[in-house]
């Protein structure tokens, strides 16, 4: 196993960071590189920046000195076991729970935000919406305006006409007039993935977003997610729409960052760039599956989840990643 303790912008981040040539299977090979992740790439910068965070409940305190960065146009997952911290990290980014250490939010301290001011840059989506009254499905997707609606404002014409769109996109434009609470557990997670759609914060924060979803509605929310991550806005994706308008309304979608706590690892190698991995409220690695090596990613996986083997194939051009158990 390699343990390393770097810099990051000049703070301490403990993680052990994994490079070697991708899917090399050879563990000779294996070196410890502290440039893959301390140099931002050309294209994007840094979203989050977390040093040294610890957080917990009065005096349980479960995350443990966690250091880390989310960058634009990526998508960043949290794995560990059950009880790790990864629901308690989101809600400390919130600031629904106290921390000490250090939040950058596009270099901006989270504590130096007003609540409307953070409501306009994070959009948190937690296990479950917490919407206990009837109401219906189109209004809860216009709820997303509310951080740049003024008091008793209404949405506009326009802002109807995206959430609509939202709802489309995730397959359930028909039950807009629909009851949320009649919607089954997987709709409402949908419903609540097309309220982040139309929302224009900067930052994603989603705490199991798969949990309810079949296995098809899975990957098609982690693709819409990733459409959104990317710059691809997923409101206007109908046969009508030309590439040209595409590209004009995508502004708004530019630049996001997602950090997105995931059970299932398979979906994380698949549509994550980095991995946050944390186990009893420490992290024990961050990953980029698409640079480091598969023996250094199968140590610290298996510190977590048990032994376990990944095997690599091609797809459409593309090296995939299958997690199995060791036996």
């Amino acid at each position: 196993m390699l343990n390393s303790t770097q810099r990051n912008s000049g703070t301490d981040t403990a993680h052990r960071q994994l490079s070697s040539s991708p899917f090399h299977a050879d563990h000779s090979s294996t070196r410890v590189s502290a440039s893959r992740y301390d140099a931002p790439a050309a294209e994007s910068h840094t979203c989050l920046q977390v040093s040294s965070l610890s957080a917990g409940y009065g005096r349980s305190q479960i995350l443990k000195d966690v250091s880390f960065c989310a960058k634009q146009g990526e998508i960043s997952g949290l794995l560990g076991p059950n009880g790790c911290g990864k629901t308690t990290l989101l809600r400390a980014l919130c600031r629904q729970l106290p921390f000490t250490g250090s939040c950058l939010l596009n270099g901006r301290p989270l504590e130096q935000m007003t609540a409307r001011q953070l409501a306009k840059q994070i959009s948190y989506i937690p296990q479950r919406s917490g919407i206990a009254i009837s109401i219906p499905v189109i209004d809860v997707v216009l709820m997303g305006f509310n951080p740049v609606l003024s008091l008793l404002a209404q949405p506009s014409r326009a802002q109807k006409e995206k959430a609509l769109k939202a709802l489309r996109a995730v397959g359930l434009e028909s039950y807009a007039g629909q009851d949320y609470q009649t919607l089954s557990e997987g709709q409402k997670q949908l419903c609540i993935l097309a309220r982040t759609i139309v929302e224009d914060a900067s930052l994603l924060l989603l705490d199991e977003p798969e949990s309810s979803l079949d296995f098809p509605h899975r990957h098609r929310s982690m693709e819409l997610l990733t459409e959104i991550i990317r710059g691809q806005d997923s409101s206007h994706a109908d046969s009508h729409t030309s590439a040209e308008d595409t590209s004009n309304e995508r502004t708004a979608f530019y630049g996001k960052a997602a950090l997105v706590t995931l059970h299932d690892p398979q979906l994380a190698l698949k549509y994550c760039s980095r991995l946050i991995l944390l186990k009893n409220g420490v992290c024990t690695a961050i990953l980029q599956p698409a640079k480091d090596s598969l023996p250094d990613m199968e140590d610290a996986l298996s510190e977590i989840y048990g032994p376990i083997r990944l095997r690599a194939f091609e797809e459409k051009g593309c090296l995939s990643l299958i997690l199995l158990p060791r036996v």
